[in-house]
């Protein structure tokens, strides 16, 4: 078989492209596959497929899959139409996206690579700088967002995320109905999230059921100035709610077990921490009888932990007023407990019971989103952190928005590589 059939049939050219030629350049340890447009065959304007004329010729190349060893272009003098109602327009090829420099199956193949390894690891496999890695990444996520079917929002989680240290953060949007990353925005304040929201067609913000997050006001604030009825349909995390009553827990077991080291000189709390943070109701307790012995100590970290564990098990009712009566009862033991750092988580969740209350009886959380936060951090670890945030949020949307990344053109019968 000669150079050019077989190239014919590897590259899938069809007409109106031809092979016309192939240079083998071992010095470059490359081959380029020279494709021509059949003058034969009529020229069609690209953008209204009526009947044009060839204006001039513009020469292109493209990297494709390596042939073996060796680097494969693909080298086009490609035709400029000229229509006499769209002027002049360049003829798309079947092998590539409109500017790219990359084959379709080359794009395609970098980006397999990228949801496996960093940028820098891929161009440095493929023979690439790391912009032009980058490149195909960022057309990418663009190609996929364009692609992406808007449709009423129905149910939705809000979180953040670290970008840096020193407190910088993202607010992440997440369709929980469809387990896919609607969107990172650049900070957590209120008029960032509501634009966003008001940047949404009127009715799919009618259409949200529940939209989970933690007490963050800003969140909440927007929220209630976009969502139609948000009030009844904010929904706090109960994780977030366990953290802030793991964190006080905490807080009363430091200050506990270094009164009594000062006053004793020792203390049964030592080494107990993580102990402690366990959820009671999720562990056969029989196996941990030493650490049951110390929870019926006459303790402050005793009493605190007992709290906590009631607080988890509230979350299992199904009826507003059972729930508002478990979570008051809960409230006015806290108000007596004598527990300041419990104490504060008390007040805080008085004010925002609400949405506690939404929550139980929606029977939702943020779990989803914590699982996505633990895949965004691996990202941020796998590329060693991000100093931009545009090239952040395309990080995520490109590993966790559910998005359609390929190029249009390998849907293209006309190029079926083999």
């Amino acid at each position: 078989m000669q150079d050019i059939d077989l190239y014919k049939k590897i590259l899938g050219i069809t007409p109106p492209w031809v092979v016309s030629d192939v240079r083998l350049e071992l010095k470059e340890r490359a081959v380029t596959v020279v494709v021509s447009y059949d003058s034969s065959i009529p020229v069609a304007c690209p953008t209204c497929g009526g009947q044009a004329t060839i204006y001039d010729h513009q020469k292109r190349k493209w990297r494709h899959l390596d042939t073996m060893q060796l680097k494969t272009f693909i080298e086009c003098d490609v035709p400029r139409a000229r229509c006499e109602d769209h002027g002049v327009k360049q003829l798309p090829v079947a092998w590539a996206e409109g500017n790219a420099r990359f084959t379709a199956v080359f794009e395609a193949l970098v980006i397999n690579w990228l949801k496996e390894a960093p940028i820098s690891a891929v161009a440095g496999m493929l023979g690439l700088s790391w912009d032009e890695t980058d490149g195909i990444q960022q057309r990418a996520v663009k190609r996929g967002l364009a692609r992406r079917r808007k449709q009423p929002l129905e149910h939705i989680g809000v979180d953040e995320t670290s970008f840096q240290k020193r407190h910088e953060y993202v607010t992440v949007i997440l369709d929980r109905k469809h387990d896919v990353v609607l969107d990172v925005l650049d900070d957590r304040k209120a008029e960032t999230l509501g634009q966003w929201l008001r940047d949404r067609p009127a009715h799919h913000l009618a259409s949200v059921k529940t939209l989970t997050m933690d007490m963050w006001d800003p969140v909440i604030l927007a929220a209630r100035n976009s969502i139609p009825d948000a009030d009844a349909k904010i929904c706090f995390d109960r994780f977030h709610v366990a953290q802030h009553f793991g964190k006080a827990l905490d807080e009363v077991r430091l200050q506990e077990h270094r009164g009594l080291l000062a006053a004793e000189g020792e203390s049964p709390l030592k080494g107990t921490k993580y102990d402690w943070q366990r959820n009671a109701s999720q562990l056969d307790n029989r196996s941990r009888r030493e650490f049951m012995a110390l929870s019926h100590l006459n303790l402050k970290t005793a009493r605190a932990w007992r709290i906590k564990e009631t607080a988890a098990r509230l979350w299992d009712y199904r009826y507003r007023a059972s729930a508002m009566k478990g979570w008051n009862s809960l409230l006015g033991w806290i108000a007596r407990c004598r527990l300041e750092a419990v104490q504060k988580v008390g007040k805080m969740l008085r004010k925002y019971l609400w949405g506690v209350l939404n929550a139980i009886i929606a029977n939702v959380s943020n779990a989803m989103l914590e699982a996505k936060n633990s895949r965004i951090q691996w990202v941020k670890k796998m590329a060693c952190g991000f100093r931009n945030r545009e090239r952040f949020r395309m990080a995520i949307l490109f590993h966790l928005g559910g998005l359609d990344l390929m190029p249009a053109s390998l849907r293209n019968p006309a190029f079926a590589p083999i």
